[in-house]
């Protein structure tokens, strides 16, 4: 088992520095895979209504026997903005999860063309203050959306969860969440389903650390004050994927591997994507 540091959230939430992503895993074997992870160390779950994985996220808390330890994150798609859709698909969520608390809840994507994600935002702050969430955030929100959010609203949202890796480090994001108090979560935080762990300078750096490139683009994502979400359903590279504390990279290999910047790999722009 691996012990995962943390770091304390504005809201005074303790919120691991690496957490665990269930995208795709369902049915036994996700539940499975899910239950091997948080023997392994992980104490942040990342889930969402359209993962259609809840009910297996639930299952896999209630099997662990360490609730009280978890933080189980879940998001309100596009087609639930709104006050009253917000509301009705925060307790459908509740209910496939089996939990009495949403620890951390997410608007996906800000679907800017709907123009509703404030009153979803502001609904997610009623249900905190009712109790039936934790923690309040968002997912894909630029420094302008986030700008306006807490201008018009107050509260700045604790987690902004977006697209990062090397090839897309997101710096001046990365700058305007530290000025706000807001943590950086990484989603696909090993770029797949591309080159990047092949890549010279990530073998290269991985190698003089004795470290796999997984590790070493793991621990970048760490030292940079984001936390990488990576999904696994092997438990040995669960654990793996966990075991990037032990070393730290210096400085020009922060900047080396942050030097392969691209851009998106994905048809992901906040404010022309749209997701239901």
């Amino acid at each position: 088992m691996v012990t995962i540091p943390t770091v304390t959230l504005s809201d005074g939430t303790t919120f691991p520095e690496l957490g665990f992503g269930t995208y795709k895993l369902r049915d036994a074997e996700g539940v499975d895979a899910i239950v091997s992870a948080i023997d392994s160390g992980y104490r942040l779950l990342d889930s969402a209504v359209n993962y259609e994985n809840e009910a297996e996220v639930g299952e896999a808390v209630r099997r662990s026997g360490i609730r009280d330890e978890l933080i189980v994150t879940t998001k309100v798609p596009g087609r639930d903005h709104g006050a009253q859709k917000t509301r009705r698909s925060a307790e459908a969520s509740l209910q496939r999860l089996g939990l009495e608390r949403i620890d951390l809840y997410l608007i996906h994507w800000p679907n800017p063309s709907q123009g509703a994600w404030l009153d979803t935002y502001r609904e997610m702050l009623r249900l905190r203050d009712e109790g039936l969430v934790g923690s309040v955030g968002v997912s894909n929100f630029t420094a302008a959306m986030l700008t306006r959010l807490i201008d018009e609203t107050g509260v700045a949202p604790v987690v902004n969860q977006v697209e990062m890796h090397p090839y897309f480090p997101q710096q001046s994001l990365r700058e305007f969440h530290a000025a706000h108090g807001i943590r950086t979560e990484s989603w696909s935080p090993l770029a797949r389903r591309s080159e990047l762990l092949g890549e010279q300078v990530v073998t290269d750096i991985a190698a003089a650390h004795g470290v796999t490139p997984t590790q070493a683009v793991l621990r970048w994502h760490t030292q940079l004050g984001s936390t990488p979400i990576p999904k696994s359903a092997d438990p040995a590279r669960q654990i793996e994927n966990a075991d990037v504390f032990g070393f730290t990279l210096a400085g020009d290999e922060v900047a080396a591997l942050s030097g392969l910047e691209r851009g998106r790999l994905w048809d992901g722009d906040p404010d022309t994507h749209e997701e239901m």
